[in-house]
């Protein structure tokens, strides 16, 4: 099974996890995800069966849409509502104001340092794995981007919000530093991803259903059309010798794309059989072959 799989998390599964289901449900062995959410998380995670699984290179790095609460009066140390408290729980009253200010502070271009539980690697181990040791990981921080953060209400020592971040920031570390700036402690009691680049909850499928669809045969059926993926590429029927010239790894002439880079190349309607590059004038090579 060919083809690219928007799925709604749900919380308390890895991603790991969900992907050995969907292997599963669909027989297909190969199936990676672009962008992993942690356990406790909800939310889009999309995935990439088959042949399709080649095309992770093309979607790179992209800005996540997330919403959720924060729980002031103590830090925890995975910095969510997983990990162990720091201490006993301190009363707090919030004021809606003053955390909307405190909020803004996170606007734009900054450094963060990834939680010591992150999948962050340190000497090609995971920062959580030594952290789990008892060990402190030696992380780096990085640069991320917050473009929007909004405190929509405070109830009693709750937060509830909406975000948007660059690829590679942790919201829980967001979560950490306003309870230090606070002097409270904070953690990150609930988060759900609305949005992971182009693809966004009224997309997504639960879980229950991909395995529904998945046992009637009948999930194919529920996936994006394949000429709807990578959108920047423009798609191109193929011809029966050019077919046969792009199975072979040859360059193919397409004057009608000499514009673009990079285009997908279909054999009829639906059967995407590569990715090619543009390498001189009108002349493409294949540059992924799916068939």
């Amino acid at each position: 099974m060919n083809g690219l799989l928007i799925l709604d998390k749900p919380g308390g599964m890895t991603s790991h996890d969900v992907v050995a289901r969907v292997r599963r449900a669909t027989g297909e062995q190969s199936v990676g995800h672009l962008g992993t959410l942690d356990p406790m998380a909800t939310g889009v995670l999309p995935l990439l069966l088959g042949k399709y699984t080649r095309l992770a290179q093309f979607y790179g790095a992209s800005e996540k849409a997330y919403t959720g609460t924060i729980r002031f009066g103590f830090a925890t140390d995975t910095y969510d509502a997983e990990g162990q408290a720091l201490g006993e729980a301190r009363p707090v009253t919030l004021d809606l104001a003053a955390v909307r200010v405190l909020a803004a502070k996170f606007l734009g271009e900054t450094e963060q340092m990834p939680p010591p539980y992150s999948a962050k690697k340190v000497d090609g181990q995971p920062a959580y794995k030594l952290a789990r040791q008892g060990k402190t990981p030696e992380l780096k921080a990085v640069r991320v981007t917050v473009d929007a953060f909004t405190i929509e209400s405070v109830d009693g020592e709750v937060a509830s919000f909406a975000m948007r971040i660059s690829a590679g920031g942790y919201v829980r570390a967001i979560a950490h530093a306003m309870g230090q700036m606070l002097g409270c402690g904070a953690h990150l009691a609930s988060l759900r991803r609305t949005q992971a680049g182009p693809f966004g909850l009224e997309q997504a499928l639960p879980l229950s259903d991909v395995e529904a669809l998945g046992a009637a045969g009948e999930l194919e059926e529920r996936m994006p059309h394949p000429r709807t993926l990578l959108p920047a590429m423009p798609a191109v029927t193929a011809d029966e010798a050019t077919v046969g010239r792009i199975r072979n790894g040859m360059q193919v002439n397409l004057p009608e794309y000499s514009h673009a880079p990079m285009v997908k190349i279909f054999e009829g309607q639906r059967e995407l059989i590569a990715i090619g590059r543009r390498v001189a004038g009108t002349l493409f090579q294949p540059f992924v072959v799916l068939t």
